[in-house]
């Protein structure tokens, strides 16, 4: 774990924006970004399928699929993406957090609760290590994001003309 090199540092440990980044590159739901492309989509896919067994009842309550297969398939799909997209919208946000406190020159810390919060502006040695991990570490998990939610939309559309074209 990357610990504070600066001594007067007034921001608690587990505030610094340094140590939050790591212990969410830890976390059990967003290391997934961190992953390899394969591992990243298996674990997407995973997810979506849960979200598929969710989807399916509704999905044959409204198209029996003995009569109405293609409609079924696309809405149980449609429904079942619904997952995927929350998932990906909760590791954006996260990672947009952790970007923003990474990227600011003044930190916010609160001392010991809600009431006494305190901002320390950053020496300029950790605010450029900051940005660098946001350069370098942070960027291309926004971009895995990004392809994912194009890929969804993609789907999305697909699906759509798809709809549209059937009987």
């Amino acid at each position: 774990m990357i610990r504070s090199s600066v001594t007067n540092c007034p921001v608690p440990t587990e505030q610094q924006p340094v140590n939050e980044y790591e212990e969410l590159k830890t976390s059990w739901l967003f290391r997934d970004c961190t992953l390899t492309w394969r591992q990243y989509l298996t674990k997407i896919s995973w997810f979506a399928g849960i979200s598929w067994l969710i989807a399916l009842p509704v999905a044959s309550s409204s198209f029996p699929p003995h009569k109405y297969l293609a409609q079924f398939i696309l809405s149980s799909a449609a429904g079942a993406s619904v997952g995927a997209i929350l998932l990906l919208v909760r590791l954006y946000l996260g990672w947009t957090y952790i970007s923003g406190r990474l990227s600011s020159p003044v930190i916010f810390y609160e001392e010991s609760g809600w009431y006494d919060g305190q901002t320390w502006t950053k020496p300029d040695d950790v605010l450029t290590r900051d940005r660098l991990i946001v350069s370098y570490e942070i960027k291309p998990i926004f971009s895995r994001l990004q392809i994912s939610f194009c890929v969804l939309a993609l789907l999305y559309a697909i699906g759509t003309l798809t709809w549209n074209l059937l009987p």
